[in-house]
């Protein structure tokens, strides 16, 4: 049964809301990475190996419950799905902010990502049932930069006088909140199997899944160390905090202007240029030695992950109107993010930034190469946003 109220669709004004709310939620590790791994590694004493495990615990959570929903998302009682979801993981990060020891933190973690991934799962699938989902994955885009904004404004500061705590109570307050609001989560028009694709997903669209899952472990790679990275760069804390703010401001841009792009643009060529243009920023954040030159770099960085993003989940949404792929949106995007932390954490203490930096450009490159593939495999598919679009 769904908890919903009739009326309430994805392109309702209600509706719209309700998704805002839930993909920002489910998203938040896009925007807290790095206030994230800093807290743990300032406030519980964990080196960048064990933070990034941590946290890698909450995406690896979140991938394998986006695995399971995702080909599942037809036939789950979406509302209770959501509701229940950010209900259980606001409940394990108020857990979290009660104790210390990393094999508790990491547990909870888990059972946090799970919650959370089931819920973002469902949440990602109805946005691809929209009338538009372009432009809903746009508008909600939007809403997430807007909640950065928010975020960065507020909590690091409020950590550094409470404590490292006081960010799992944020995301249990978070959490908590969406799950209310799923109350009344909008349903989505049934659709017999034949019109919705039920058989295996085209090759063209795991390609173009793999291309955003190389970049979604570069984003993880280089966001979640650059508090360290100023840190250690001899930056102060009030400076790198700047720098989350700028990227905050910086966030309202790419998802409302890809938004504007829609019928403008090529899908797959603005993956082209994204891909290696987010390596090279994460090159230039990592081996950045003065202030200007990380700032900048840093305050764009996620923003190019989440202007492609925008385009790629449109024509994913076209390559399977089942939007069975779009279920899975989490597990594309955390798959990456849940190695990128412990990855670089690891990276990061046995090779220093510059084997941080060499990494990117190799994941950049493996990126570049799957959209390279969805260009060659199936040539129409370079335009097919454009075209479906019109």
């Amino acid at each position: 049964m769904q908890i919903t109220p009739s009326g309430s669709a994805p392109d309702s004004r209600r509706g719209r809301a309700i998704l805002m709310l839930c993909h920002f939620v489910g998203m938040v590790d896009l925007v807290a990475l790095p206030v994230w791994v800093g807290a743990l590694v300032r406030y519980y004493g964990f080196d960048l190996e064990h933070a990034g495990m941590t946290v890698t615990a909450f995406l690896l959570g979140a991938v394998a419950a986006s695995l399971v929903a995702a080909p599942l998302f037809n036939r789950l009682p979406r509302g209770a799905c959501v509701v229940a979801g950010y209900g259980c993981a606001a409940l394990a990060f108020g857990a979290a902010s009660q104790v210390t020891n990393f094999g508790v933190l990491a547990l909870l973690h888990l059972a946090a990502g799970i919650a959370a991934g089931t819920a973002l799962s469902v949440t990602h699938g109805t946005i691809g049932r929209s009338a538009n989902p372009h432009r809903l994955f746009a508008i909600v885009g939007t809403a997430l930069g807007v909640g950065a904004v928010v975020f960065y404004a507020a909590v690091p500061p409020a950590v550094a006088v409470h404590g490292g705590s006081l960010l799992f109570k944020v995301f249990a307050g978070l959490m908590a909140a969406a799950s209310l609001a799923a109350l009344g989560f909008p349903p989505v028009a049934g659709r017999s199997a034949a019109s919705h694709g039920a058989g295996p997903l085209p090759r063209v669209a795991w390609f173009a899944i793999f291309g955003v899952s190389c970049m979604a472990l570069n984003q993880a790679l280089t966001f979640s160390m650059l508090d360290r990275i100023g840190i250690m760069r001899g930056f102060s804390q009030e400076q790198v905090n700047g720098v989350l703010v700028a990227c905050g401001l910086v966030n309202l841009v790419p998802a409302a202007l890809a938004g504007f792009l829609e019928k403008r643009l090529n899908a797959v060529r603005v993956a082209l240029v994204a891909a290696p243009l987010q390596a090279a920023l994460a090159v230039a954040v990592t081996l950045s030695t003065g202030y200007m030159q990380y700032a900048l770099a840093a305050s764009v960085y996620a923003a190019v992950l989440i202007f492609m993003h925008t385009f790629l989940f449109g024509l994913i949404a076209r390559l399977d109107p089942s939007s069975r792929a779009l279920a899975s949106t989490p597990a594309m995007m955390m798959t990456g993010s849940a190695i990128g932390p412990a990855l670089a954490g690891a990276v990061a203490m046995r090779f220093g930034f510059e084997g941080q930096a060499l990494l990117a450009l190799l994941v950049g490159a493996a990126a570049t190469g799957w959209f390279l593939l969805v260009a060659h495999r199936t040539p129409a598919a370079a335009s097919v946003a454009m075209r479906a679009a019109d």
